[in-house]
């Protein structure tokens, strides 16, 4: 799944670095050679054209590597918070909604942490244009441990942590509310589970997205910042400083680069909303993903109950 949504990613952190307005023409003095995308299908051509095919798959390395090992931690920290929480206070105790806020948020912060190095070696190579930036993995830590330090590799982290913690809160509770109720229809194939995380996903991720923007605006800056195929990326210091710099140059709209995503079609001048990129990529995602974990969460609770029955 990770493979196919590559490009979407792609795509949207494009997008998100993009810090020109379509609309006001004065704004395109300073691109010092950054290319204009106007949408997913443009973009889409513009990087096939340019950088051809592999163009779409630029950073899926350390992104495969991420999503493996945040899945990982973010699963066994949610269950593992989730038995701390009833152990401690009794179970049903804490509302189910507040109970998985806090879980899911505990996980999500220790994912991420554990795993932004990788994030921000995603998002580097993802921007880079037909010049490369870095020629591998390898020699992508290399340069940045010795040009930028350990630092080099948390840059943004702020904005990650102050993201996904929400995020991941909302969406657990939000995929917990509604997994019950909607377990009673009777869907095919468990794809209630599915449905509930496709929700979840776009409810939590359309709430804290303008933090994503903001942690990929400040994952590429140091020394490579203007050497990215949006040459004209302005200095940025920290959360706040940045959601300032971005309100007052490109208003609201530019706190949500990549999430609604408008397309100009050839001989068309009126823009039409096309698709939401960032939601199309992580909805689909997040369904499969709560469908597997709550599959292979019986599995192991069947095989727990059977272990203690034949111990009895």
């Amino acid at each position: 799944m990770r493979f196919v949504v590559a490009p979407l990613d792609v795509v949207k952190i494009r997008l998100q670095l993009q810090t020109h307005s379509l609309s006001d023409p004065l704004s395109h003095r300073d691109l010092q050679g950054s290319p204009i995308y106007k949408g997913t299908i443009p973009t889409l051509k513009h990087i096939l054209r340019e950088e051809g095919l592999t163009g779409l798959w630029k950073g899926n390395i350390p992104a495969e590597l991420m999503y493996v090992s945040y899945s990982a931690i973010q699963f066994t920290a949610y269950r593992s918070v989730t038995i701390g929480l009833q152990t401690a206070f009794g179970e049903n105790r804490i509302p189910a909604p507040v109970e998985s806020f806090i879980a899911g948020a505990s996980a999500g912060a220790l994912a991420t942490a554990t795993t932004y190095p990788l994030d921000l070696l995603r998002t580097r190579f993802a921007a880079q244009g037909a010049e490369k930036v870095y020629p591998s993995l390898l020699a992508s830590i290399r340069e940045i441990a010795r040009n930028e330090g350990p630092r080099g590799f948390f840059q943004g982290l702020s904005a990650g942590v102050g993201q996904i913690i929400p995020y991941m809160g909302f969406f657990f509770a939000t995929y917990e509310t509604l997994r019950l109720p909607m377990g009673t229809l009777h869907m095919p194939w468990g794809s209630s589970d599915a449905t509930a995380g496709v929700m979840a996903s776009v409810i939590s991720k359309t709430g804290v997205f303008p933090l994503d923007l903001i942690r990929k605006r400040l994952q590429v800056q140091g020394p490579t910042r203007s050497k990215y195929v949006h040459k004209n990326i302005p200095v940025y210091k920290g959360v706040f400083n940045s959601m300032r710099e971005i309100f007052k140059n490109e208003g609201i709209r530019g706190l949500y680069r990549g999430l609604t995503v408008r397309y100009e079609s050839d001989g068309m001048s009126a823009m039409q909303t096309l698709t939401i990129l960032s939601l199309l990529k992580s909805a689909p995602a997040s369904a499969i993903t709560m469908w597997t974990y709550e599959r292979v969460l019986n599995i192991l609770l069947d095989m727990e109950a059977t272990a203690k029955a034949a111990a009895g």
